[in-house]
């Protein structure tokens, strides 16, 4: 089991993927109402060394030593890997040992308006930013950012990264009803979109209950009613992530584990964390699976979001 690696997980996107973590859980720049990994319990955007470069490289070396090459290999994890002021130095050791294997990095793109970011992410294959909002009002409510980041910075950094970098980009923007689909929001939002210029635009919405109470997924409709609005040629809603149990990369032993742990009584992330030595990132997409499946119950208590079997 390893400390920074997880996986490979079911990736809906990138198939069989293998996470790399460069942060502690959890540690990132925004504290979004919606993540499923939960409330972030350091808000920062100060850059230093979260995980070692050795330890990661140790992990790496092991993994490859013993396994088949995944499909990706992705910087995720419960908290913005950006953060880690080495991750400009792993994918250039990823890049000179493991070549054949492309990488991705899952990242709030909060920090892109630093020039040093930009630089190091420049060997990646493929960057999957986010942008929630393109109103400041909407960015507060949705992303709850670090006291010193701003909508007008965000965009910009992503616009400038467009322009350096000579890879992909997929842009994720997370639809919740009443905080961001207002018109003027969605009008902005495809401004931005133009100047940024991403490959995708993947519109995504709640698959499961987030850090607050009181909000809701869209509806298929809805985030159809935005691609008519926008009428821009390159914006597509992420599929179901029921579709995960068709990659080659689905364990089923996972999925039983976490159904027979929930089973004999109801967990949270952490919880299943510490029981099964998973990953959170890992757990996550399997209980996004089964509550695509119906077969999961959530609740809200103090502690956090429980998971309970269906009865």
């Amino acid at each position: 089991m390893y400390k920074h690696l997880f996986g490979p997980v079911p990736s809906r996107r990138l198939g069989m993927s293998l996470g790399v973590d460069l942060v502690p859980h959890k540690v990132c720049s925004l504290n979004c109402i919606y993540c499923e990994c939960g409330a972030t319990t350091n808000l920062t955007t100060e850059r230093k060394e979260y995980v070692s470069f050795e330890e990661i490289v140790s992990e790496l070396k092991d993994f490859f030593e013993n396994n088949d090459n995944p499909d990706y290999i992705t910087f995720s994890g419960a908290g913005e890997p950006t953060l880690n002021i080495h991750i400009g130095k792993v994918i250039n050791y990823i890049k000179t040992n493991y070549s054949k294997v492309p990488i991705a990095v899952l990242t709030n793109g909060s920090l892109l308006s630093k020039p040093d970011v930009r630089l190091e992410l420049l060997q990646a294959d493929l960057i999957l930013p986010s942008l929630d909002a393109a109103t400041e009002n909407a960015f507060k409510k949705i992303d709850r950012p670090s006291k010193n980041l701003n909508i007008a910075n965000y965009i910009q950094g992503l616009i400038d990264f467009r322009n350096e970098f000579k890879g992909t980009i997929w842009l994720e923007i997370m639809i919740l009803p009443g905080f961001n689909d207002d018109l003027e929001n969605l009008n902005l939002l495809k401004k931005a979109i133009k100047k940024i210029n991403p490959e995708k635009v993947q519109l995504n919405t709640l698959d499961r209950p987030g850090v607050i109470d009181g909000i809701r997924a869209a509806s298929r409709l809805e985030l159809q009613d935005i691609i008519d609005l926008w009428k821009l040629n390159n914006v597509e809603i992420i599929a179901s992530s029921a579709i995960r149990k068709d990659n080659k990369s689905f364990r089923k032993d996972t999925e039983n584990a976490i159904m027979e742990t929930i089973s004999r009584r109801p967990c949270t992330l952490e919880d299943l964390e510490k029981i099964l030595g998973l990953h959170i990132n890992e757990i996550n997409k399997y209980l996004d699976t089964l509550d695509s499946d119906n077969k999961i119950d959530t609740y809200r208590q103090e502690r956090g979001v429980f998971y309970q079997l269906k009865q």
